[in-house]
């Protein structure tokens, strides 16, 4: 999805890493992660998206063999993107629980972290009325702050980069992303 609007200035660096989204269920790490990789003119990847394409929708997943099923799926098809000797510079959204499987934690260190942080009133019209999230089934909004307090000392210690989306436009996201991943792309290569 694109937002039809460049952000301030063309990118000054190249990524020399892939660059992760990571963050709790709603954040727009597919958005913003998409239209990211669109301005630095790489692919992108959701995982939620590769798995869904080779095996069907998530809840019928989770409702046919659960959520570990799904989290080895999950697991292997981060692998399969950034496993590489030389992975390839892209833009990579993950889902909100993919950062517990250890394997996919050491596969990150191959790239660059992006943690999109949220307080609920910034998500809470999504979660509520998006049906699709098999964990958010029963109560969304207590669920959500459960599952984001409970992982989000993972993503913080994973995370080359954190940024609060709250109150921001996905153009204005970018742009400060942009800003960042430069000043995180000279601290790698000085």
């Amino acid at each position: 999805m694109t937002t039809g609007r460049e952000p301030a200035g063309a990118p000054d660096f190249t990524p020399r890493r892939p660059i992760v989204m990571v963050g709790p269920m709603a954040v727009g790490k597919s958005v913003i992660g998409a239209e990211l990789a669109r301005v630095l003119k790489l692919d992108f990847i959701d995982s939620d998206h590769k798995i869904v394409a080779k095996h069907g929708p998530v809840p019928r997943i989770f409702a046919a063999k659960g959520e570990h099923h799904f989290r080895q799926l999950e697991a292997r098809a981060i692998a399969d993107v950034l496993d590489a000797p030389q992975p390839r510079l892209l833009v990579l959204s993950l889902g909100g629980g993919a950062v517990l499987d250890s394997g996919t934690q050491q596969l990150l260190a191959k790239a660059t972290v992006v943690y999109l942080q949220a307080e609920i009133d910034t998500v809470k019209e999504r979660i509520t009325r998006n049906t699709n999230r098999p964990l958010l089934a029963a109560d969304p909004v207590a669920t959500w702050q459960r599952l984001t307090a409970l992982r989000g000392p993972v993503y913080s210690r994973l995370a080359d980069i954190t940024v609060d989306v709250g109150h921001k436009s996905v153009p204005q996201l970018v742009e400060l992303l942009l800003g960042l991943l430069a000043e995180e792309s000279r601290k790698e290569n000085p």
